[in-house]
């Protein structure tokens, strides 16, 4: 029986310079980056809580802020601004377009104008 696997949001908010290179370390051997201090990665439950740990060992909790916020399986992002990579650049993981979010091939909405 295959482990149910979920899309994170990882988020990170690091004092220290040193800490900090060893949390975006850690984070870019599991997950994409999509922003400076943001990842996205494709976890089960067990791994999820393993790399957690890991970050936890990391940082010092009087200082330092780690988020992991789970995500639709067919959500959508606006994107808006200059982003790191380039509109035709498609991160693929178990069908997900790691850089938007959505289906493969899946071209995010600006927010209507209201």
């Amino acid at each position: 029986m295959k482990r149910a696997r979920s899309l994170y949001l990882i988020c990170y908010d690091i004092a220290d310079p040193r800490r900090l290179a060893q949390v975006a370390r850690c984070l870019t051997r599991a997950a994409a980056r999509v922003q400076y201090s943001v990842f996205v990665g494709d976890f089960s439950e067990l791994e999820l809580d393993v790399l957690l740990r890991e970050l936890d060992d990391i940082i010092d909790a009087r200082e330092d802020d780690i988020r992991a916020y789970p995500l639709p399986e067919r959500g959508e992002v606006a994107v808006l601004g200059r982003q790191i990579f380039p509109e035709d650049i498609l991160l693929l993981r178990n069908g997900h377009n790691l850089l938007r979010l959505g289906p493969a091939g899946h071209r995010p909405r600006r927010p209507s104008a209201r």
